[in-house]
């Protein structure tokens, strides 16, 4: 066996690995399984999910990647869709909410409306490909794969999930 094998193969079976795998697609199964969920138990564990898979995340290894090929997405836009659907149902009237993002270029805050349902879906697209990869054991693709995931988690899906986590605590606790 190639010893970059062995290395790609030691970083995928890693614990931080093993353990994001374990929490990503319980997420992503559960959020899956929501169709006809009442709002209060849905935000009850996604405000639980939404953490662990925030510290799973960060304690992913990194690794060298980028140049080679994009791994293979599982997740279409049909079944990105259809989740963002489910979601938007289940969270009703308080699936848009308004919030401020600091715009850099013109240094003001700005207002921008979001909607928890496509939130979660868009944590949920690079999650459940990464899961997908992991579950197929693709050798070649599971670097790269780790890389992608890493990329997109620091320069989108984890500001993305706090953004969300923090809608989903004022709903929680406001009712």
């Amino acid at each position: 066996m190639h010893l970059q094998s062995v290395n790609v193969m030691q970083i995928a079976y890693s614990q931080p690995v093993v353990e994001f795998v374990t929490v990503g697609a319980e997420f992503c199964a559960f959020l899956e399984q929501s169709e006809g969920r009442d709002r209060e138990s849905f935000v009850d564990t996604i405000l639980k999910l939404l953490p662990l898979l925030y510290v799973k995340a960060m304690l992913l290894p990194r690794v060298d990647g980028g140049d080679e090929y994009a791994p293979q997405s599982f997740v279409t836009e049909q079944d990105y869709n259809w989740l963002r659907a489910i979601l938007s149902d289940v969270m009703a009237e308080l699936d848009e909410y308004e919030d401020f993002v600091y715009d850099e270029t013109v240094q003001t805050d700005e207002v921008r409306w979001h909607r928890v349902s496509e939130d979660l879906a868009d944590i949920y697209q690079p999650v459940r490909d990464f899961v997908e990869c992991f579950r197929m054991c693709i050798e070649e693709n599971i670097e790269e794969a780790l890389w992608t995931l890493n990329d997109n988690f620091e320069l989108y899906w984890g500001g993305n999930l706090v953004d969300t986590l923090r809608r989903l605590h004022r709903t929680r606790y406001a009712q």
